[in-house]
Protein backbone atom coordinates (compact mmCIF):
# COMPACT_ATOMS: atom_id res chain seq x y z
CA UNK A 1 0.00 0.00 0.00
CA UNK A 2 1.81 3.69 -0.86
CA UNK A 3 1.56 6.34 1.60
CA UNK A 4 -1.19 8.49 -0.50
CA UNK A 5 -3.67 5.58 -0.16
CA UNK A 6 -2.69 4.98 3.49
CA UNK A 7 -2.99 8.67 4.40
CA UNK A 8 -6.25 8.35 3.20
CA UNK A 9 -7.62 5.15 4.51
CA UNK A 10 -5.77 5.73 7.64
CA UNK A 11 -9.01 6.50 9.69
CA UNK A 12 -10.81 3.70 8.68
CA UNK A 13 -7.77 1.46 8.98
CA UNK A 14 -7.73 2.58 12.69
CA UNK A 15 -10.98 2.11 13.33
CA UNK A 16 -11.08 -1.14 11.65
CA UNK A 17 -8.01 -2.61 14.23
CA UNK A 18 -10.16 -1.55 16.83
CA UNK A 19 -13.26 -3.58 15.96
CA UNK A 20 -11.47 -6.72 15.35
CA UNK A 21 -9.13 -6.08 18.39
CA UNK A 22 -12.54 -5.81 20.03
CA UNK A 23 -13.69 -8.77 18.43
CA UNK A 24 -10.38 -11.10 19.22
CA UNK A 25 -11.06 -10.32 23.29
CA UNK A 26 -14.18 -11.08 22.49
CA UNK A 27 -14.05 -13.57 20.31
CA UNK A 28 -17.20 -16.80 21.52
CA UNK A 29 -17.56 -17.84 17.86
CA UNK A 30 -20.65 -18.99 15.70
CA UNK A 31 -23.66 -19.06 17.49
CA UNK A 32 -25.24 -22.56 17.50
CA UNK A 33 -28.78 -22.12 16.59
CA UNK A 34 -27.29 -20.17 13.19
CA UNK A 35 -25.01 -22.71 12.52
CA UNK A 36 -27.53 -25.60 12.72
CA UNK A 37 -29.94 -23.53 10.40
CA UNK A 38 -27.31 -23.02 7.95
CA UNK A 39 -27.14 -26.57 8.34
CA UNK A 40 -30.42 -27.38 7.56
CA UNK A 41 -30.95 -25.36 4.55
CA UNK A 42 -27.33 -26.77 3.07
CA UNK A 43 -27.79 -29.31 0.91
CA UNK A 44 -25.84 -32.80 1.20
CA UNK A 45 -22.50 -33.80 -0.36
CA UNK A 46 -23.26 -36.75 -2.39
CA UNK A 47 -25.72 -39.63 -1.72
CA UNK A 48 -24.67 -40.85 1.50
CA UNK A 49 -27.41 -42.82 3.68
CA UNK A 50 -26.60 -42.87 7.12
CA UNK A 51 -29.46 -44.98 7.93
CA UNK A 52 -33.03 -46.15 6.34
CA UNK A 53 -35.66 -44.63 9.30
CA UNK A 54 -37.90 -42.32 9.56
CA UNK A 55 -34.88 -39.83 10.87
CA UNK A 56 -33.95 -37.73 7.24
CA UNK A 57 -30.55 -38.09 6.11
CA UNK A 58 -30.14 -33.92 6.37
CA UNK A 59 -31.06 -34.78 10.55
CA UNK A 60 -28.52 -37.49 10.78
CA UNK A 61 -26.26 -35.57 9.45
CA UNK A 62 -26.75 -32.29 11.66
CA UNK A 63 -26.19 -34.81 14.89
CA UNK A 64 -22.93 -36.26 13.40
CA UNK A 65 -21.19 -33.30 12.21
CA UNK A 66 -22.23 -30.40 14.05
CA UNK A 67 -19.24 -30.51 16.83
CA UNK A 68 -16.68 -30.87 13.92
CA UNK A 69 -18.51 -28.52 11.92
CA UNK A 70 -18.89 -25.92 14.91
CA UNK A 71 -15.06 -26.14 15.87
CA UNK A 72 -14.08 -26.01 12.14
CA UNK A 73 -16.26 -22.88 11.84
CA UNK A 74 -14.87 -20.83 14.74
CA UNK A 75 -11.06 -21.71 14.05
CA UNK A 76 -11.41 -20.43 10.30
CA UNK A 77 -13.12 -17.59 11.48
CA UNK A 78 -10.44 -16.41 14.47
CA UNK A 79 -8.13 -17.34 12.25
CA UNK A 80 -9.07 -14.67 9.42
CA UNK A 81 -9.86 -12.06 12.24
CA UNK A 82 -6.59 -12.70 13.59
CA UNK A 83 -5.12 -12.74 9.94
CA UNK A 84 -7.01 -9.33 9.59
CA UNK A 85 -5.99 -7.51 12.56
CA UNK A 86 -2.24 -8.68 12.23
CA UNK A 87 -2.03 -7.44 8.27
CA UNK A 88 -3.52 -3.93 9.18
CA UNK A 89 -1.76 -3.69 12.27
CA UNK A 90 1.10 -4.08 10.60
CA UNK A 91 0.18 -1.34 7.87
CA UNK A 92 -0.14 1.16 10.72
CA UNK A 93 2.93 0.69 12.66
CA UNK A 94 5.15 1.02 9.20
CA UNK A 95 3.37 3.81 7.85
CA UNK A 96 3.25 5.84 11.69
CA UNK A 97 6.83 4.61 11.88
CA UNK A 98 7.86 6.38 8.61
CA UNK A 99 5.90 9.39 9.78
CA UNK A 100 7.92 10.05 12.83
CA UNK A 101 11.07 9.50 11.01
CA UNK A 102 10.40 12.15 8.17
CA UNK A 103 12.83 15.14 8.33
CA UNK A 104 12.31 18.27 10.23
CA UNK A 105 8.47 19.99 10.26
CA UNK A 106 7.59 17.19 8.42
CA UNK A 107 6.57 14.72 10.81
CA UNK A 108 5.02 17.14 12.67
CA UNK A 109 2.93 18.53 10.25
CA UNK A 110 2.14 15.04 8.88
CA UNK A 111 1.09 14.00 12.53
CA UNK A 112 -1.30 17.00 12.73
CA UNK A 113 -2.72 15.93 8.97
CA UNK A 114 -3.20 12.71 9.94
CA UNK A 115 -4.74 13.30 13.36
CA UNK A 116 -7.42 15.85 11.50
CA UNK A 117 -7.73 17.75 14.41
CA UNK A 118 -6.25 21.08 13.15
CA UNK A 119 -7.51 22.96 10.29
CA UNK A 120 -5.09 23.77 7.68
CA UNK A 121 -5.85 27.56 8.68
CA UNK A 122 -5.08 26.27 12.01
CA UNK A 123 -1.73 24.97 10.61
CA UNK A 124 -1.15 27.90 8.67
CA UNK A 125 -0.92 29.62 12.64
CA UNK A 126 0.65 26.83 14.18
CA UNK A 127 4.10 26.27 11.71
CA UNK A 128 3.44 30.25 10.60
CA UNK A 129 3.34 29.08 6.66
CA UNK A 130 1.06 29.77 3.91
CA UNK A 131 -1.85 27.56 2.83
CA UNK A 132 0.36 26.49 -0.28
CA UNK A 133 3.40 25.59 2.00
CA UNK A 134 1.26 23.06 4.32
CA UNK A 135 0.67 21.53 0.71
CA UNK A 136 4.38 21.50 -0.16
CA UNK A 137 4.91 19.83 3.04
CA UNK A 138 2.21 17.04 2.47
CA UNK A 139 3.57 16.53 -1.07
CA UNK A 140 7.10 16.24 0.01
CA UNK A 141 5.78 13.95 2.56
CA UNK A 142 4.39 11.51 0.75
CA UNK A 143 7.72 11.11 -1.58
CA UNK A 144 9.55 10.61 0.91
CA UNK A 145 7.13 7.51 2.34
CA UNK A 146 6.59 6.48 -1.27
CA UNK A 147 10.39 6.17 -1.29
CA UNK A 148 10.21 4.01 2.03
CA UNK A 149 7.53 1.93 1.09
CA UNK A 150 9.21 1.10 -2.46
CA UNK A 151 12.58 0.19 0.00
CA UNK A 152 10.28 -2.50 2.04
CA UNK A 153 8.81 -3.98 -1.39
CA UNK A 154 11.97 -4.31 -2.55
CA UNK A 155 13.39 -6.23 0.55
CA UNK A 156 10.58 -8.13 0.24
CA UNK A 157 10.94 -8.95 -3.55
CA UNK A 158 14.55 -9.80 -2.57
CA UNK A 159 13.13 -12.46 0.06
CA UNK A 160 11.14 -14.25 -2.04
CA UNK A 161 13.37 -14.30 -4.85
CA UNK A 162 16.27 -15.74 -2.40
Amino acid sequence: MRAEMMFKEYKNMKRELSVLEFQLRQFVGIDEEELIESMCFSHPEGDERIQTSSISDKTSKIALNYKHIAERENEDWYDFLLKRYKSIHEEITFFEHNILELQGVLSEVMMDLLNGELTWETMMKKYNVSHAMIGKYRKAAIKELNARYELRDKQTEAYILS
